[in-house]
């Protein structure tokens, strides 16, 4: 395997890849394999993972963004004129019937990369960002499905305060609920922001915020469903000794993750053979998820929650 140039972080002003070298060091066990990459974004991971393949090894780009899959086909024309390059609009929960649309049967590893992008916090027509004014929005495809916007003018109070129990752990959701349905209608990022400020003492803001904003983007891009999807899809389209590599920027992603693993099911239930011992169809290659280094969250300070889990397919 030819490995990544050590001084290149294959960032971009669209987004900088976290743990670009354990995830081609712990995907890439065939150079000469098929690789897809499931969120390709500006296409950073995917440069790193095509240096390290060999010019018979292919990849597969699959995002549900348009602007992250033009990005990554400016970024990376050479591979794709080469042919060593395909690119899919899609969902990854959506796997097989897009690997079945390229005619590919089984693949020899698989990365995820889940969160939004640098592209999609910093643009503020996209609407993921309290910093920023926008238009309260939040699809990661925006053609397809309500907005966050609509979402809150269906949702009752009760509603979404779950929701924002759910996917955001948020222990004041039923107050914030409340004061956001009594401002309805709320269109803008900024006046979502105003609102959560008004309801939370000055300290705690940003940490609040960070939560809704996240509880209200899962919602909307149906996150954790589409996770538990394309990790089972994995199962049956990783073949035996090839590799599945997830990064997860928060403890809803990253214990859906683990547990499916070290069990191969989302329930975490434990299968064993007739002797006792533990039945899987993953081997997960390190106890703990792999963190981003000092330096690497101090040149990227968004890679500071990243956890990266590493796991090999079982015969």
């Amino acid at each position: 395997m030819n490995a990544p140039h050590a001084t290149h972080n294959y960032g971009t002003a669209y987004h900088v890849p976290v743990l670009y070298k354990a995830v081609v060091e712990g995907l890439v066990t065939n150079p000469a394999g098929c690789y897809v990459d499931a969120t390709i974004g500006g296409g950073g991971h995917a440069a790193a993972l095509l240096e390290a393949l060999s010019p018979e090894g292919r990849l597969i780009g699959i995002d549900r963004d348009p602007e992250a899959l033009e990005a990554a086909a400016c970024r990376l024309a050479q591979a794709l004129a080469e042919g060593r390059l395909r690119l899919v609009q899609g969902n990854f929960a959506d796997l097989e019937a897009l690997l079945d649309s390229l005619g590919v049967e089984l693949i020899d590893g698989l990365l995820l990369d889940l969160g939004v992008s640098s592209h999609q916090l910093d643009k503020a027509a996209r609407g993921f960002s309290f910093q920023a004014e926008g238009p309260l929005d939040m699809r990661m495809d925006p053609s397809k499905g309500p907005t966050a916007q609509q979402l809150l003018m269906r949702w009752s109070p009760q509603e979404l305060a779950e929701v924002l129990r759910r996917y955001g752990e948020e222990p004041r959701a039923a107050k914030l609920a409340r004061a956001i349905c009594e401002a309805r209608p709320v269109t803008t990022t900024a006046a979502l922001a105003e609102i959560i400020r008004r309801e939370v003492p000055p300290k705690e803001a940003t940490k609040t915020l960070a939560r809704v904003f996240q509880a209200l983007r899962i919602a909307v891009n149906d996150e954790l469903q589409a996770l538990e999807q394309v990790l089972e899809a994995a199962t049956r389209r990783v073949r035996p000794g090839g590799r599945l590599a997830v990064i997860s920027y928060h403890s809803l992603e990253d214990r859906r993750v683990k547990r499916f693993l070290r069990y191969g099911n989302l329930e975490g239930r434990p299968v064993r053979d007739v002797y006792g011992q533990l039945v899987a169809p993953w081997r997960p290659l390190t106890r703990r998820p792999i963190r981003p280094s000092n330096d690497e969250v101090a040149a990227n300070p968004r890679a500071r929650s990243a956890r990266l889990r590493l796991a090999e397919r079982m015969d």
